[in-house]
């Protein structure tokens, strides 16, 4: 016993002494950095290692977890006597920004520089240069970093995507030999279908920071909110014949960004350059990565009042080593080596302007509060759905921006849906947002009606507007109207007790994923496909229709109240089948969906795993409905009899129209089966007898000199055929079940020219018509093809149907109006 106690108390001593010592990277890990690849959890460990050697400056905090449960944390490193004070400092920031009472306020305080890694799972290089980083912030040796951290706090989070990192890892390190092997043709280089850049759910991180669909953003945005940093690094790899890319960005920058904004950005990239210049690393600035999209890791947080950059390696595909185009061999070492060097970079050059960078963050925040340089000084949106309003208002105050109502209504504004100023017009409910508050540019440029471009050839979409993402009327208003931020409950549900049946409104996504629950749990539904009306009220096409008809099996009665508490949704008690106007309950235009179908979606290789990835999110986390993931690969043998609905998704597909697949495609549909295709899926289904085509463009003559075209205008005489992401208006025949719980209309956001013609055969339910461009950067010839054609219709074949979606209603699940269309089209649509 007393040996056991004193081995016990020996190997206690060992590890207290072993947590004590500070160790770099390379002691921890047993292998130097760059001579292998470190998955998550010892890149966690070592911030942790660190932290317990010295506590005086390192405190590491876990802020969430991601879909497979790996670790998400933050390091703070600062000198000993601001770490003791690091909530004083904290809560100053906050003060400064307007987001905590005002206090007494810090005369000292210091920068806050924020560093992210590894958004993108497979961009490795920065997780590994994170570890050094942080290593040279506390090494007692080196004089710099203490000199810095007297005014400087470093906040960083080593893996924004853990899982993806961790994927990309794994593979890695199971596909390299003792030695790496830099001919990029390789097998190590060649990385499989989905890759690591994508989250678990296939999903790009760097696209959702204002968005927040995903449980990394979600519990990161929180986190950085509770800091609001004055500088922000988002750490990226390209391509690997690329040479590093730093600030400052190249245009278009936000019309919002201020001249202090641009200023840093040629401070940071001017010192990054001295040091790559000593060391003769080639860089480039000022091009291809610019600053407009709002939910970008270096967009967000200058929206947010950070100076917020993009650093980006060449690197994808190196694993360890690639020969790259210019006969150099790109280690991993130079990678995170490059990576390293900005970081520190970025924090002396922070470090030696600490009191503007202050000083700035503060102004910001002034003028946001009185709404400078807002031509539009409130926005007010309405809707009759109570829910499109709570879920645009959860997004709004998950980026920290406050909404109300307001009392005067008697105003004028820019009617987002007319494109006209025109009297507001109240659809029964409201939410306004004031430019008057602290994150009035963030809300501004989410709001805006229309997006100004100083340069078109932008990286992302160039439109966002979210009354048109939401379906949401919406005024723009030149006046400061008093919104009322007082919380606003939401309109209590009240249980509908029948012992005949249950009437439920079909108006939003809530009551579409309502219809999911139900099928789900075993209820029939029955639902309408005209307008009819009972006890004096009115209710629209697609209303459910639940009934003791059909359910006696279950507890229908329960089931469906207890859904519609959960998706906040108010039924009404029926007591007969005889209504006053419009069809009884016994007529064969209502409609029956017997079972819950079963769906399948084509994933894998040769599908887009982003666009495959947003659909299974959305059957997993959001409508909670069982999916079967079907790789490409094996769709020649898998049984499609069990089957109800078939989603091929956005992707590059290498036998969808060869005869036996488009037999068996086709004998599915004729069977009675639903085949949804999206996007490019639907593009190359059109070539394969399905009866419906693309439309062609129209040859144009410009005369025998029209092929000469200058070299250097080669990039903008692109643009002209270019589209990267913008708005236009859909009329939508909403008498189709395909189009319930729709107006007439519906804004659709656009990322390609393809279009195609009306069907003669089929419903043509959604259709651009001329004049149908709303806003974003859309390329002149793109504007003439864009008209007078199909975008979304359905098509009888058989005992079946053939849905085509040519745009992706799901896009990176933040259009939310659109996630209504795609559930029309699994249930309603086509029965």
């Amino acid at each position: 016993m007393k040996r056991l106690s004193l081995s016990f108390l020996f190997a206690t001593l060992s590890f207290v002494l072993f947590a004590q010592t500070l160790q770099s990277p390379d002691q921890f890990l047993g292998y130097p950095l760059g001579a292998k690849y470190s998955r998550h959890h010892r890149v966690v460990e070592y911030f942790k290692s660190v932290a317990a050697a010295k506590p005086e400056m390192v405190k590491v905090e876990k802020y969430g977890e991601t879909n497979e449960g790996r670790e998400l944390m933050v390091s703070i490193i600062a000198s000993p006597d601001n770490l003791k004070r690091i909530e004083s400092i904290r809560l100053n920031n906050l003060q400064m920004a307007g987001l905590a009472k005002a206090g007494s306020g810090l005369a000292d305080a210091p920068a806050i520089v924020w560093l992210s890694y590894n958004v993108h799972g497979n961009e490795t290089s920065s997780s590994e240069a994170a570890m050094k980083t942080l290593f040279a912030l506390v090494d007692p040796s080196n004089t710099a970093t203490k000199e810095w951290l007297k005014n400087t706090v470093v906040i960083m989070d080593p893996c924004i995507n853990p899982d993806g990192r961790d994927r990309y890892v794994n593979w890695f390190n199971s596909m390299v030999g003792t030695t790496p092997n830099a001919d990029p043709q390789s097998r190590e280089h060649i990385e499989p279908w989905p890759g690591g850049r994508s989250n678990h759910y296939n999903f790009d991180l760097n696209r959702d920071w204002a968005w927040q669909t995903q449980v990394e953003s979600q519990q990161r945005i929180k986190k950085y909110n509770e800091w609001m940093p004055h500088v922000h690094v988002d750490y990226h790899e390209q391509g690997y014949n690329e040479p590093y890319y730093f600030a400052p960005a190249a245009e278009p920058f936000h019309e919002v960004i201020t001249p202090w904004q641009r200023d840093f950005q040629v401070l940071i990239g001017r010192n990054n350059a001295s040091y790559f210049d000593k060391n003769g690393w080639l860089y480039f600035t000022k091009e291809r990565f610019d600053l407009l999209y709002p939910s970008y890791g270096d967009t967000y947080p200058v929206y947010k009042g950070a100076i917020g950059m993009t650093f980006e390696q060449g690197g994808i595909r190196s694993g360890l080593a690639i020969l790259n185009k210019n006969g150099d061999t790109l280690t991993l070492l130079d990678r995170l080596n490059h990576h390293y060097t900005t970081g520190i970079s970025t924090i002396e050059t922070s470090s030696k302007n600490q009191q503007r960078l202050v000083k700035e963050f503060k102004q910001f925040f002034e003028d946001s509060k009185t709404a400078k340089s807002s031509e539009y000084k409130t926005y007010v949106l309405t809707s009759k759905d109570e829910n499109k309003l709570l879920s645009l208002k959860k997004l709004l105050s998950d980026n920290g921006i406050e909404s109300g109502t307001i009392s005067n209504k008697g105003f004028k504004g820019f009617n987002y849906f007319t494109g006209k100023e025109e009297s507001f017009v109240d659809e029964g409910l409201h939410l306004a947002v004031s430019a008057y508050q602290t994150n009035s540019v963030l809300a501004r440029v989410l709001l805006e009606p229309r997006t100004k471009l100083a340069d078109s050839n932008t990286y992302d979409i160039t439109a966002w507007a979210l009354p048109y993402a939401y379906g949401v009327k919406a005024y723009a208003v030149k006046e400061k109207l008093d919104v009322n931020t007082d919380a606003v409950s939401a309109t209590a549900i009240v249980a509908a007790n029948s012992n005949y049946g249950l009437l439920i409104p079909y108006t939003s996504l809530n009551s579409a994923k309502l219809m999911a629950e139900l099928l789900k749990k075993g209820v029939k539904l029955r639902y309408a496909t005209a307008p009819f009306q009972y006890k004096g009220k009115e209710y629209g096409r697609g209303t459910m229709i639940v009934l003791k008809t059909s359910n006696a099996a279950v507890n229908w009665n329960a089931i469906a109240n207890d859904a519609c508490q959960k998706f906040h949704v108010q039924a009404d008690a029926v007591e007969t089948g005889f209504m006053d106007k419009g069809m009884d309950f016994g007529s064969p235009d209502i409609r029956v969906i017997n079972a819950a179908p079963k769906v399948a979606l084509i994933s894998g290789e040769q599908s887009s795993s982003l666009g495959a990835g947003e659909i299974w999110h959305f059957f997993d986390k959001q409508l909670e409905y069982p999916l079967t993931l079907v790789n490409a690969n094996d769709l020649a043998r898998f049984n499609l009899k069990n089957y109800q609905v078939l989603i091929i998704p956005d992707g590059f597909y290498r036998n969808l129209t060869d005869k036996p697949t488009t037999d068996k495609l086709k004998d599915f549909v004729r069977n009675g089966g639903k085949l949804i295709a999206l996007e490019s899926a639907a593009e190359q289904l059109s070539g394969a007898d399905w009866g419906f085509k693309l439309k062609e463009n129209k040859s144009e003559d410009k005369g025998e000199y029209a092929a000469l075209k200058k070299f250097a205008d080669q990039e903008r005489n692109a643009l002209t055929g270019s589209i990267p992401g913008a708005i236009y208006k859909v009329d939508l025949d909403n008498t189709h079940p395909l189009a319930f719980g729709f107006p007439d209309f519906y804004y659709t956001l656009k990322q390609d020219a393809n279009i195609f013609e009306f069907m003669k055969n089929g419903w043509n339910v959604g259709v651009l018509k001329k004049e149908s461009y709303v806003t974003g950067f859309s390329g002149v010839k793109v504007k003439a093809k864009l008209k007078d054609g199909l975008l979304f219709g359905t098509m009888g074949m058989g005992a079946g149907s053939v849905v085509l979606l040519a745009d992706n209603p799901m896009f990176r699940q933040f259009w939310e109006n659109g996630k209504l269309l795609f559930c029309n089209a699994v249930f309603l649509a086509g029965q």
